[in-house]
């Protein structure tokens, strides 16, 4: 169950991400610049009946409540594990945004290299898919458009903890194919989660670096269900920025 944060979003510290473009693997780069044209054909489409993402993933709610998961029990691919909800906190706590997405790996869809931090509180789950990894958390704005990639703290999403470079090997594990409850919304999703490939990398490992300063200032205490400490890194984006800079980057390749 997600808990309340002490703060609001907006007033968390967060470290400097910066993506050299220039340096990523060709196919990185093209495989981003697909997904970004993914990411504006489901907004293109959408727009065109007036509709957008959250609007979109919305329709068939007759009330939005704060703190409650959109739609109902989550989205979740059998076939590739992935998972995802939408849900806002109290306006006052919002940050200027509408609400936001998390995304998640459940542990069916982790290779069995890939195991949980024993940390001294970790205890296994009756079932083993319920040890999930949080990916990253989209926040979207009141028209329906992203604005923010952040990470978080464990006991936020009350996901199990990963290694951050072990997380950094799931994000492009991260795929939504399925029809319901709304092919636009799954497809931009997943191909959100595709164009940012390096913010969310980075900021997966910036997640690590936030959560071992903050337990070197406070020895002794369980850092991960530390209510101070909720957003453990975040960066601004735009789609439109992103292509520009994919595509500008494929093309001192030629």
């Amino acid at each position: 169950m997600r808990r309340k944060p002490a703060v609001p979003l907006d007033l968390q510290p967060g470290p400097e991400i910066a993506v050299d473009f220039d340096r990523l693997p060709k196919s990185r780069l093209e495989t981003m610049l697909a997904a970004g044209e993914e990411v504006v054909d489901c907004i293109r489409v959408l727009a065109k009946t007036g509709d957008n993402i959250v609007g979109e993933l919305l329709r068939t709610e007759e009330t939005f409540y704060e703190w409650d998961h959109y739609p109902k029990g989550d989205v979740y691919d059998h076939d590739s594990h992935a998972q995802f909800y939408y849900h806002a906190h109290p306006q006052e706590l919002r940050g200027g945004e509408h609400g936001h997405f998390h995304t998640f790996l459940r542990a069916n869809g982790i290779p069995d290299a890939i195991r949980p931090v024993r940390l001294p509180d970790y205890e296994a789950p009756a079932d083993r898919n319920d040890d999930l990894s949080h990916i990253i958390a989209i926040s979207m704005d009141p028209s329906g458009l992203p604005i923010r990639l952040f990470s978080t703290n464990r006991w936020v999403t009350g996901e199990t903890w990963y290694r951050a470079e072990d997380v950094c090997t799931l994000v492009d594990r991260f795929e939504i194919d399925l029809a319901q409850p709304s092919w636009p919304v799954n497809r931009w999703i997943t191909a959100m989660v595709r164009l940012f490939h390096p913010q969310i990398v980075a900021l997966i490992r910036a997640r690590d670096a936030r959560v071992d300063a903050w337990a070197a200032e406070k020895p002794g205490e369980n850092v991960y269900e530390d209510r101070e400490l909720e957003l453990t890194s975040s960066v601004d984006i735009s789609i439109d920025d992103q292509i520009a800079a994919v595509a500008a980057a494929l093309n001192a390749r030629s």
